[in-house]
């Protein structure tokens, strides 16, 4: 990855000779189709373990940019780093270029032309050769991810609510809070009456199929764009509208 394009980096310390990166992203038909929100729930189970969580923020904080500025954007690559709290060290040993360094590593990003790096907007699942290093508990639940997958679209989305459900019930949530709440997240009536009910149920039940079917959640990821940044400035660009509201959980 060309970040001192032409520069030779005898200083690991040495400051990058350009001071921006251009951002693009990286258009795949095959895997695409395949992949999650790189703020979804997948992503903080599965992939932080094996990237470090200073890669997965720097991934989502470059999709940011991306859902705002769909054919890229200048990336101030100090302010970035700054904003990370990954310090100012911009040498190939600092913090921040590890985490640029680690995204083309594991494939969520490549080169692009001399000053640019294409990043994936869509994360791919996790290659076997890296889910085996996760804890047995994580290779566990994604294998229920695996199978969940499988189903039909609609099975998919009735477990999904039948999850969040769950949760909101053990919030202490009553079951037409819980209804509500599924219904502003879009899911279909039929489906939020279901899960709320399922979740509320004497017994336990709706816990125990939470239990079950516990996965991180469906292909998408849910929502289009990542949550706890809206009305703030695109990281690292030279105008930064804001980013926008936090996507919904169907």
């Amino acid at each position: 990855m060309a970040i001192r394009p032409g520069a030779p980096e005898d200083h690991p310390d040495a400051e990058p000779a350009t001071r921006t990166l251009r951002i693009v992203p990286w258009r795949d038909p095959v895997a695409d189709p395949l992949g999650v929100h790189p703020c979804s729930r997948y992503v903080e189970l599965y992939w932080l373990g094996i990237i470090g969580p200073s890669t997965t923020w720097l991934l989502r904080r470059l999709t940011y940019g991306l859902e705002f500025h769909g054919d890229g954007f200048d990336l101030h690559l100090a302010d970035t780093a700054r904003a990370l709290g990954l310090g100012d060290r911009m040498g190939r040993n600092g913090p921040f270029r590890r985490a640029l360094a680690r995204l083309v590593t594991f494939e969520l990003a490549r080169p692009h032309g001399a000053d640019g790096l294409a990043v994936r907007t869509a994360v791919p699942p996790l290659p076997l050769r890296h889910l085996t290093k996760l804890p047995e508990s994580l290779q566990r639940s994604h294998r229920r991810w695996q199978a969940e997958q499988r189903l039909p679209e609609g099975e998919q989305v009735r477990l999904r609510a039948v999850r969040l459900a769950g949760g909101l019930a053990g919030d202490g949530k009553t079951r037409a809070e819980i209804e509500g709440r599924l219904a502003e997240w879009q899911f279909h009536p039929a489906v939020a009456f279901h899960a709320a009910r399922t979740a509320t149920q004497p017994g336990g039940a709706g816990a125990q199929e939470q239990k079950n079917v516990g996965s991180p959640g469906s292909r998408t990821g849910g929502g289009g764009t990542c949550p706890g940044n809206a009305g703030g400035p695109t990281p690292g660009s030279d105008d930064g509208p804001g980013i926008g509201q936090p996507g919904s959980p169907s």
